[in-house]
């Protein structure tokens, strides 16, 4: 499992494990569709346990976004590590989220 999520505070928070990859993203796509019903909600997404993003994981996130963005919600992505703030700075998805 990839994507750990429980309700939290009125929000959702989802932590997330291990690599986000090609592989990976075909299940996590069904994990996160707890994240996707209540994108209405805050979503916080917790990258400390993110070892390795691709650009499959990236369109997980960007469709979270998305969502969340049709239905007034709001996504805050915690804890990333140098590795992957470097992927997201390199593909402008540094600009697109509320990082903490």
């Amino acid at each position: 499992m990839i994507f750990n999520i429980q309700e939290k505070d009125g929000g959702m928070y989802a932590s997330i494990n291990g690599r986000l990859d090609t592989p990976t993203a075909v299940t996590a796509q069904q994990e996160i569709a707890p994240l996707l019903e209540n994108a209405d909600k805050e979503i916080t997404l917790d990258c400390s346990g993110l070892e390795y993003i691709s650009s499959s994981g990236l369109r997980l996130f960007l469709t979270i976004r998305k969502e969340a963005a049709n239905k007034n919600g709001k996504v805050i992505i915690t804890n990333i590590n140098e590795d992957i703030k470097k992927v997201f700075m390199m593909t402008g998805f540094f600009n697109l989220f509320e990082i903490r």
